[in-house]
């Protein structure tokens, strides 16, 4: 919901802090894998509860996520299939294993998290077989939010920005952990159901 305003207002910054980093050592590629290996390790943070280095790693995986296709459009390289492949693979990985950290470091109920690794499940599924079958079709989502990304987009409720600051927020007020992910798991239930309707109707 939030993602194409969150684009618009970064783009700028995230250029300008990609062409500091245009160096033969930094690749977009090793980027890519610098934001999975900070995000794995904030969510091993979390499972042991060390909420402020979680929250720090967690946004610091975040930031390299967001650099590294600014720097490949820079280069040239952003329609690599690899590239693109390589990060919305590291983005369901960390995803997933910070849900994980989270219910284990605050504990009690896993059920709500559970539901928020189910509806992340769902929405991947949609995500990735509308982008194949669009590619394949060539057809494009309707509302053109893949803003040079390698896959097409379909919108929703719950995107990339309130994906991190629900995360976010975990790692702030782990006493309400159990709360935020009952609410999550609803919101991204909701996106989900959006989804498969809007591609159906885009792919019929």
């Amino acid at each position: 919901m939030l993602d194409v305003r969150a684009r618009a207002a970064l783009s700028g910054p995230l250029d300008r802090a990609a062409a500091m980093l245009d160096r033969p050592a930094v690749t977009p590629n090793r980027l890519t894998a610098l934001g999975m290996l900070t995000g794995l390790a904030s969510a091993g943070s979390a499972a042991a509860g060390w909420w402020p280095a979680a929250v720090v790693l967690w946004l610091l995986s975040r930031l390299a996520d967001g650099l590294d296709g600014p720097l490949a459009r820079r280069r040239g390289t952003a329609s690599s299939g690899a590239g693109g492949f390589l990060d919305i693979s590291a983005d369901f990985l960390v995803y997933g294993a910070f849900v994980v950290g989270v219910a284990v470091g605050v504990g009690g109920p896993a059920l709500p998290f559970l539901l928020v690794l189910l509806a992340y499940y769902v929405n991947g599924t949609v995500f990735l077989a509308f982008s194949s079958i669009a590619e394949r079709t060539g057809r494009r989502s309707v509302d053109r939010r893949s803003g040079g990304r390698s896959l097409n987009f379909l919108g929703g409720l719950a995107e990339g920005a309130e994906t991190i600051a629900v995360h976010t927020l975990w790692c702030l007020l782990p006493g309400f952990a159990h709360t935020i992910a009952w609410v999550w798991a609803a919101m991204v239930t909701v996106t989900a159901a959006h989804r498969v309707v809007t591609g159906y109707r885009q792919l019929r």
